[in-house]
């Protein structure tokens, strides 16, 4: 599970960092990184803390998706894809509680199409980029 925790670490990790394009193109203010890090600190550490957050949950979700058996793109994508899928409804409680919903910064999530367009492209990155790695490394052990 240890190779799967890296992965998803990987994963995330380019996923924070396609965040900013992904919004511009995409035309929506909404971040992963911002939704985890604003509730945590109205502060500037809610950048550093939202991808640590994020991280975390990379390495969780590539652990369980290795602990499964999960390899390739094609499966990183269909297991992120179908999270994406059953978490999408909690945007109801984001929409209630999350700091920058609540001042008006971020429009409403849960019925906007962009921001769900927006998750599934960084789920389909992420996906893929922790399948890739996954496939790469089984690979290297053979």
């Amino acid at each position: 599970m240890r190779r799967g925790a890296l992965a998803g670490i990987a994963a995330a990790a380019a996923w924070a960092a396609a965040e900013p394009v992904a919004g511009r193109i995409i035309r929506t203010p909404y971040s992963d990184v911002r939704l985890l890090g604003r509730p945590l600190t109205a502060g500037p550490l809610w950048r550093p803390l939202g991808i640590a957050v994020h991280l975390a949950n990379g390495a969780a979700f590539g652990a369980l998706f290795e602990r499964l058996g999960g390899r390739g793109p094609r499966a990183g994508i269909a297991a992120a894809l179908a999270e994406n899928v059953a978490l999408w409804p909690g945007m109801a409680v984001v929409d209630r509680y999350h700091p920058d919903r609540r001042s008006g910064a971020w429009p409403p999530l849960l019925l906007n199409g962009r921001v769900f367009a927006y998750e599934a492209a960084m789920h389909v990155l992420f996906g893929a980029v922790l399948g890739l790695m996954l496939r790469a490394q089984a690979g290297q052990q053979q």
